[in-house]
């Protein structure tokens, strides 16, 4: 691989771009591929396998060729709202997932490093924090607290900002009065109905781990879906 390639490929890992390295495994030739840019001539026979293996976010050698892909996705930034018993299970079970992880609860007795070491914390409302993390429709949100005041306005901003998944946690009648206020605050039933409440996939479970298990199966089926 030529250093000028090599450089380019540091560089956009350091900037947590999405590409894909395209390299013949015969001839040792390589390039990059990036979505809506031209593809080296060399490579353009295979485009749409490419993009395939991209979209999929796949690695492997496209079938009968000698053309391997490696794909670099950006982390999915992960909001979770309120630094409880539950958050510290779920940063666990992401820790070797695609995720980029932010916890944010005004409450600093919850949100310490000594709990969630190695994490963005910001210890500040909502409203306040999200000034603080660029967000768009490849971020999700959990939200956890059950404080309609620490909860409500996060889930604003994740309607407001098209997030792919967006969940909270509570009871059905919790979920009921909650989407009522978002009513309430002129949100659509369409976009009232995109937020997975009660949130995680149904395993049964009641624990913290348990419940923390379903939610993170929920936001995988969802970020391979989207």
């Amino acid at each position: 691989m030529k250093k000028q390639l090599l450089d380019q490929i540091i560089k956009k890992k350091e900037n947590k771009e999405e590409f894909a390295i395209i390299t013949n495994i015969t001839s040792g030739e390589s390039c990059i591929f990036e979505k809506n840019k031209p593809l080296d001539k060399n490579f353009e026979k295979y485009l749409d396998q490419i993009k395939s293996y991209f979209e999929k976010k796949k690695n492997g050698i496209i079938e009968n060729t000698d053309v391997f892909v490696e794909t670099y996705i950006r982390p999915i930034k992960v909001i979770i709202v309120g630094a409880v018993h539950i958050a510290q299970y779920l940063v666990d079970y992401a820790k070797s997932l695609n995720f980029e992880i932010s916890i944010i609860d005004p409450r600093g007795y919850f949100a310490t490093e000594q709990r969630f070491p190695d994490l963005k914390i910001i210890n500040k409302w909502p409203e306040d924090a999200f000034k603080e993390i660029e967000t768009n429709e490849n971020s999700a949100l959990i939200a956890l607290t059950h404080d309609p005041k620490i909860d409500d306005p996060a889930l604003q901003h994740a309607l407001k900002n098209k997030f792919y998944y967006i969940g909270a946690l509570g009871s059905k009648k919790t979920h009921e009065n909650r989407c009522k206020r978002l009513k309430d605050a002129g949100f659509s039933d369409e976009e009232i109905n995109s937020i997975h409440g009660p949130i995680g996939i149904k395993l049964g479970g009641k624990s913290a781990p348990e419940i923390a298990l379903s939610i993170i199966a929920q936001l995988v089926s969802k970020t391979y879906n989207k």
